[in-house]
């Protein structure tokens, strides 16, 4: 009787870790581009072309992934960080995203670059399953996880800033006969539709006047003479960088000084309001969400010690006055959050169900404060921002944390 218990014992103890050992496999479970030591991530930038500027970006992310991997990979995996030039022109995103999946085989594609070049791929993408994660454009469009759930955005987008805005203006000047410059394209309607959205019914009697212009034209000088004309005391200018100097010297030269809001894709100092005159531009109002490496307040700050630290020993020949610099790491680090969480269930739908599951994650580069949450619902990771004034030869930040959730 005691052999046989002791029989049943050892077979009650096989048993158990035969079906640990079953379980211990059963968690890892892997997609194309992943494995037990690798983790296959796509990229495509503007290396070349009109937008090379861009190109800044993937060279941080190859540097922040080239640092995960000498301090041991992602949960012992390392990363192979796959990168290829489309010169911003969307036939050619096509040809590379292809080439990714279906040549290189990766696991998924990452903070790919522009509006143009990831509106050609998005079907694609999603007809294959392959995450299309953090896309690297501040468009509405990515927020869309019913009709795209393989697509998800990263930076505050465009409705949510002028969202932001228009609760400024409701708050701080309610009786305001508002003039709106926008680039007719997606792009400006989409600022524009999140303008009036946050003006709500108040939109159409503040409102005054409403001009677009062409991206082919020379200059916007007509525009801001006929906006001027119309009497308002406050200006929207939803412009891109050259426009934007455009608009703020001609401003200066009419003497026409409304309370002027300026979209942040143009709040460059060096490519906008240098060129426009400190002069022209003090008490604009714009925002921001990332810190400004250039801002002597954070010096001794935690997050920013750790750039300068991974710069100098990954990427030293790095502009550290460059802002994309700073939004490459923040949003390298977001993805290191997802696939963290992933654990060893490295398939292409626990990347996306990890990347739609964040909560208040803080992350270096991030203004105190502004934290990254997505939902099932809700594929905007950021969607707050601080409101920043010119003043001197700076922006200087005021008032909290503001919140622009679209539809919210």
């Amino acid at each position: 009787m005691s052999a046989t218990r002791h029989l049943a014992a050892i077979a009650v103890a096989l048993a158990l870790v035969s079906a640990s050992c079953s379980a211990a496999l059963a968690q890892k479970k892997y997609d194309t581009g992943a494995s037990d030591t690798e983790i296959k991530i796509g990229n495509i930038m503007p290396y070349s072309g009109a937008a090379s500027a861009y190109g800044v970006i993937g060279k941080t992310e190859d540097a922040y992934f080239r640092k995960i991997n000498a301090e041991g990979g992602i949960n012992g995996r390392k990363i192979t960080f796959i990168s290829y030039d489309d010169a911003y022109t969307p036939p050619k995103t096509v040809e590379q995203a292809r080439k990714l999946v279906e040549s290189d085989e990766v696991l998924l594609i990452f903070n790919s670059l522009g509006t143009p070049p990831n509106s050609a791929i998005q079907k694609y993408m999603n007809q294959k399953k392959v995450p299309q994660l953090f896309v690297a454009t501040g468009a509405t469009k990515w927020n869309d996880p019913k009709e795209f759930p393989w697509t998800m955005g990263w930076q505050p987008n465009y409705q949510s800033e002028s969202i932001i805005y228009a609760k400024y203006i409701l708050k701080n000047k309610p009786d305001a006969k508002i003039a709106v410059l926008y680039q007719n394209d997606d792009y400006g309607k989409d600022y524009l539709k999140g303008f009036k959205d946050g003006l709500g019914s108040k939109a159409a009697s503040m409102i005054v006047a409403e001009d677009s212009y062409e991206v082919t034209e020379p200059t916007i000088d007509s525009h801001i003479v006929r906006l001027k004309a119309t009497g308002a005391d406050v200006f929207f200018n939803i412009t891109t960088p050259k426009f934007a100097a455009q608009a703020i010297k001609k401003n200066n030269e009419l003497g026409w000084h409304p309370l002027h809001f300026l979209n942040n894709v143009s709040s460059s100092i060096g490519s906008v309001i240098k060129p426009a005159g400190f002069e022209a531009a003090q008490g604009i109002i714009s925002s921001q969400y990332l810190k400004d490496p250039t801002d002597p307040q954070w010096k001794t700050d935690k997050g920013m010690i750790a750039w300068n630290e991974f710069l100098d020993k990954y990427y030293p020949d790095a502009n550290r006055a460059d802002a994309s610099v700073m939004y490459a790491y923040t949003v390298a680090q977001g993805l290191e959050h997802v696939l963290r969480a992933c654990g060893d269930n490295l398939t292409r739908e626990n990347i996306m169900k990890q990347a739609a599951s964040i909560r208040d994650l803080e992350l270096d580069g991030l203004l105190p404060g502004i934290k990254v949450n997505t939902s099932a619902t809700d594929f905007a990771p950021l969607s707050q921002l601080q409101l920043m004034r010119f003043k001197g030869e700076t922006w200087d930040r005021f008032g909290d944390i503001l919140s622009g959730d679209v539809g919210g």
